[in-house]
């Protein structure tokens, strides 16, 4: 008998990059998010079949069909980090005094259906670094005793995407599953892996109940098999949707650099080839008190995270050094797009600052196939023993 397909949810979709990572032995049964434009790319490039556009303190559980196999959550990050001042993600029931609340509704919808026997077999959510420790480590601690209360095993994994793409991008990715289901020996490990599980991650499971730590899992995750290209491959020579800056702009850059920073531009400049970094424009203490404007830039052919200005940071640019020629731009939506693993042929909001968002508040695809295809798919196929299709 023909299996079906694997089926998701994707809540907190954005443009559906997880959707993209997952890839084409996935069935979207449901998508959400509140914020229409990202909506309107999602419906671009996906269809809107699936896609619900709207709070998701407003949704039913009458309104998702099914049983998925997987849950993908990226919930909002942004008070999980400095930009929010690590407000966290507020108390359950509160009325979302966080963004990063947002996590409490949704949680209630998988409660639901874990009552209704429709729970998936793996949820994995994923958010900042800020999660480990805001809080003094309470909002990671209250995440894991909801999936506790679940009947969730679980684990983190801290995955950089430098390790699939150009750009430093740390994230956590937290994957639960199903108390019920057998676990290939080959999935999980006695000890932390180093490259997956940092102090940081640690030192945040040994601060969680007994119970959560009862319920944990070290999760078993290969390297990935090839290195990623230099990000300089990933830049556009003439951007339609970024000028580059006049030479005074580009100056004014300069002159806003330590003295380390504008060594690092020197020495591009001695190079003797075209030389591709990355800028970012930080508040930095002052020398004799209070707060200045710094511009860093970094030459290792590895792009800086990408934030939206939304979070509170500044976005990133470009800066290219071919001898005593340096020009400088804001990084292109197109660029970002690549950084984030998509390819060309996805379709990218006309606005640039729309298509800049929206790939700086996604999730990087090839770390979502390279999760799927060593974690979520193999306990999935674990759950389709138990539950044959009928």
């Amino acid at each position: 008998m023909e299996r079906r397909p694997l089926g998701f949810y994707e809540f907190f979709a954005g443009g559906g990059m997880a959707r993209a990572g997952l890839g084409d032995g996935w069935r979207c049964l449901f998508a959400n998010d509140f914020d229409p434009k990202k909506a309107a790319a999602y419906r671009e490039n996906w269809g809107g079949d699936a896609l619900v556009c709207a709070d998701v303190a407003g949704l039913s559980v009458e309104q998702l069909p099914g049983a998925p196999d997987l849950i993908w959550a990226s919930f909002p990050c942004q008070d999980l980090s400095l930009a929010g001042d690590y407000r966290g993600l507020g108390r359950p029931g509160a009325n979302q005094a966080t963004r990063s609340g947002a996590f409490w509704p949704f949680w209630r919808l998988i409660e639901r259906l874990v009552a209704e026997r429709r729970g998936p077999a793996v949820l994995v959510l994923e958010n900042v670094l800020g999660i480990l420790t805001s809080n003094g480590g309470c909002d990671f601690g209250a995440v894991a005793d909801a999936l506790t209360e679940c009947s969730f095993r679980f684990g983190a994994l801290v995955i950089d995407a430098r390790h699939f793409v150009p750009q430093s991008r740390p994230r956590v990715f937290v994957v639960g599953v199903r108390g019920d289901l057998e676990l290939s020996p080959t999935l999980v490990r006695r000890e932390p892996d180093e490259t997956w599980s940092p102090l940081t991650l640690r030192v945040a499971f040994e601060r969680l109940g007994a119970g959560a730590r009862r319920q944990w899992l070290w999760w078993s995750l290969p390297a990935p098999a090839i290195s990623p290209p230099p990000m300089s491959r990933f830049i556009e020579d003439d951007p339609a949707d970024v000028p580059w800056h006049s030479r005074e702009e580009t100056q004014a850059l300069l002159g806003m650099m330590s003295s380390v920073n504008r060594a690092k531009v020197e020495a591009a400049t001695r190079s003797g080839r075209r030389m591709v970094g990355t800028l970012y424009r930080r508040t930095r203490p002052a020398p004799g008190g209070g707060m200045h404007v710094r511009a860093e830039v970094r030459f290792d052919d590895i792009a800086g995270c990408l934030r939206t200005p939304a979070g509170g940071s500044s976005r990133q640019k470009i800066l290219v050094v071919e001898g005593q020629r340096i020009r400088s731009r804001l990084m292109s939506g197109r660029e970002a797009a690549r950084l984030m693993g998509l390819p060309d042929s996805y379709r990218l909001p006309s606005r640039y600052s729309d298509a800049y968002h929206l790939a700086g508040d996604g999730v990087v695809v090839p770390v979502v196939s390279h999760l799927a295809r060593h974690v979520v798919e193999p306990v999935a196929a674990a759950e389709r023993v138990l539950a044959p299709a009928a």
